[in-house]
């Protein structure tokens, strides 16, 4: 998300940041830039207009003109202002009650709202919530409940069975009953979703709502919409009281006139957001690493905060212990690192989080993608465990059977062996410099691997 608002902002500013001193004229015509950059990412005209004019008040002080270093202040600002838009700081689910916590989730249909029920339960369950129970109060859709049922069991998540002939409210209620008898911690009830906010649409989410009186009502909207998002959660909030937003398909909107539009058009806080299929794919919507990411400047708490949660400690404390027997680096423990990231979103992904990595051409980032990561995995499985165990022994006729083998074509072979030689040549310059007891020492010590401390 944001590529082409990152790349934008990022070319004005640095014009601004080269410069000794600015005037009124620079941060006009860089504000300009600005502007067009934000309704080319469909950003709501009106969002537009308030974040441009409060950039330039700030930017034409006193302080910033006579500032040692003005082109950073006004990037700070603009930082500080894209934070301000998308809601100042991150705001989490109240779960502050005697359980179980009631969750309603609800959203047009096509938004993706049954699939990020699931995720929300992982995400809960991954982040304290012992018990979590999810119900379908759906039953328009064909298979919305069969759906869910899958999609719980997936996660982990307990599902309470429902029928197409109930009433939505009955459903609710049984739910809520069932979680309280079984000492849940939270429930998550699924609605209806419509091809449009509708009357018989709202009146029936609104039974269920007054009936299940929950502590967080959630909105599911598609993020592929732009700023017509922010503009149909506000027509659902003038029926039902909404507590928050979470914005769906992420991964698949290049602008983010979503994001940036939907707490000032609602006054919603948005609080989750979905970046792929999978159900781990769900993450808290954190205001101010967003803005940093959209101005090119990374994310690197939240790509801390994936190598916490996704990376295997075990297997990591194990690869450094055998480096530090002497033990050299095979291709089946680049086989395991290829393996930890695409659990991490693949390299794409983690670069997206890091300092300029935005900002790289998108050829460098397609040689990263997951499908890359699949070749190599690919190319990798049709060696012998004596190639993966002695990379060397891969020679001509060897690599000629190993691409056959895989689909692939030699110059694939020879391209993943060369990424492996310079893996290795990092893992070795790591032992030298004792990169790797520090690696160590922080996997025992609660540390993300391969954060060295």
């Amino acid at each position: 998300m944001f590529e082409t608002l990152t790349d934008r902002l990022s070319t004005t500013l640095a014009q601004l940041r080269g410069r000794g001193r600015l005037t009124e004229t620079n941060i006009k015509d860089a504000l300009r830039e600005v502007r067009m950059a934000l309704l080319e990412a469909d950003v709501a005209l009106p969002v537009v207009r308030d974040f441009v004019e409060r950039v330039r008040e700030r930017a034409v002080g006193q302080d910033v003109l006579k500032s040692l270093s003005p082109g950073q202040e006004v990037i700070r600002i603009v930082r500080d202002e894209l934070t301000r838009l998308m809601g100042e700081a991150s705001e989490a689910l109240d779960l502050r009650v005697a359980p179980p916590a009631v969750l309603l989730v609800a959203g047009l249909q096509g938004a993706g709202k049954t699939t990020t029920v699931a995720k929300l339960a992982r995400w809960l369950m991954e982040n304290g919530t012992k018990a979590v129970l999810v119900a379908s109060c759906d039953v328009h859709r064909p298979a919305a409940i069969k759906q869910l049922e899958i999609l719980a069991a997936e996660v982990g998540a307990v599902f309470f069975p429902s029928d197409p002939s109930q009433d939505p409210v009955a459903i609710a209620k049984a739910a809520i009953a069932h979680a309280q008898r079984q000492f849940y911690d939270v429930v998550i009830l699924d609605t209806a979703g419509r091809l449009h906010v509708d009357e018989a649409m709202m009146a029936e989410v609104r039974r269920v709502h007054a009936a299940a009186s929950p502590v967080e009502t959630l909105f599911v909207v598609d993020a592929m919409s732009g700023q017509d998002a922010a503009t149909v959660a506000k027509a659902f909030d003038q029926v039902l009281p909404l507590t928050g937003v979470i914005l769906t398909k992420a991964d698949g909107d290049a602008r983010g006139g979503a994001a940036l539009s939907v707490r000032q058009v609602t006054g919603k806080p948005l609080k989750f957001i979905g970046v792929g299929e999978k159900t781990d794919a769900l993450q808290a919507f954190h205001p101010e690493r967003m803005a940093s990411r959209i101005l090119g400047m990374g994310d690197v708490l939240s790509l801390i905060e994936d190598a916490e949660q996704k990376v295997d400690r075990d297997k990591a404390e194990k690869l450094v212990k055998k480096l530090n027997k002497g033990k050299g680096f095979d291709l089946e423990d680049f086989a395991e690192q290829l393996d930890q990231m695409r659990e991490m979103g693949g390299m794409a992904a983690m670069l997206d989080k890091l300092p300029g990595g935005a900002a790289l051409p998108p050829g460098v980032k397609a040689q990263v993608g997951d499908q890359e990561l699949k070749r190599m995995h690919a190319i990798i499985g049709s060696m012998t465990r004596q190639e993966r165990l002695h990379p060397a022994i891969i020679k001509g006729s060897r690599k000629r059977r190993i691409a056959t083998g895989s689909g692939n074509q030699v110059q694939d072979v020879n391209r993943l062996l060369k990424q492996f030689v310079q893996m290795q040549k990092m893992m070795k310059r790591m032992k030298k410099k004792g990169g790797l007891m520090r690696l160590m020492q922080g996997i025992k010590g609660g540390m993300p691997p391969g954060m060295p401390g």
